[in-house]
């Protein structure tokens, strides 16, 4: 029942083929910004980065071949986004708050989809979240390890994983309260679209007063107890023949004085 929701839900699927045009565009201006600026190099990596974490989570479920090359309407998006970024790359660099902004819808979208879909075939909750967090930002970090960067995930210290991390439990506990007969067909379909908009805000959220993840502790002093070890004789193995030579040399030189 979620599952036909999802696919019954006009704005969801809207806000997926919005997300994935997106993060075409976003992998193609990767390409170009690392010098790989020829047209299959862009729309490789903006295939990669729009449906990678699907394809991959996909096969993980044994759903092959999977979506990100059977779904017509997901390829030609991608396909799309490409040339767009060969085109409009320089305009597209300007977009910075809108390309945030449906970057975030995306990560909402794809965390939803991709809970969803693993629970529809049969996984635990705790899987489902796993793979629905794949789904969000696996794509763009292979991406990144295509062009040898270190993933947005890492290097962003904004939060990016956390977001999709909510989404993904949030959606599982609406899966549940879906099974349990608290929700109908309709209000399934707006809590899908709450909860993307929960993911957006955290995220933009994030991004316009810097809100980062704690790191790790700044400190000058290490709280240590004092051991004391027994210190090993320090053997110099040529040192005896050294002083060998030495010596063998002073007695030279005292016998040449005597004489």
């Amino acid at each position: 029942m979620q599952q036909v929701a999802l696919e019954s839900n006009a704005v969801f699927v809207g806000i997926e083929y919005l997300a994935i045009l997106c993060w075409g565009m976003s992998g193609g201006l990767s390409a170009i910004k690392k010098g790989y600026d020829d047209i299959f190099s862009i729309m490789l990596c903006g295939w990669v980065t729009a449906l990678g974490g699907g394809l991959f989570r996909d096969v993980m479920l044994g759903d092959l071949p999977p979506v990100g090359i059977t779904d017509k309407g997901y390829v030609l998006t991608t396909l799309l986004s490409g040339v767009i970024a060969v085109f409009a790359h320089p305009e597209i660099k300007k977009l910075k708050w809108t390309m945030t902004l449906i970057d975030a819808l995306g990560l909402g979208a794809f965390a939803v989809s991709g809970t969803e879909k693993a629970l529809a075939f049969g996984t635990s909750g705790m899987t489902a979240i796993f793979l629905g967090m794949f789904t969000a930002i696996a794509g763009g970090l292979v991406r990144d390890l295509f062009l040898g960067d270190v993933p947005m995930i890492i290097r962003d210290r904004h939060l990016y994983a956390v977001p999709s991390f909510v989404g993904c439990i949030l959606t599982v506990l609406v899966w549940r309260g879906a099974q349990h007969g608290m929700f109908d067909l309709r209000s399934e379909m707006m809590l899908d679209v709450l909860i993307v908009i929960v993911v957006v805000l955290i995220r933009v959220l994030s991004v316009a007063f810097n809100v980062t993840m704690p790191g790790a502790m700044r400190r000058t002093h290490v709280y240590l107890p004092e051991r004391r070890y027994l210190k090993r004789p320090v053997i110099h193995p040529h040192v005896d023949e050294d002083e060998s030579d030495e010596e063998e040399d002073d007695d030279n030189e005292d016998g040449r004085e005597q004489q």
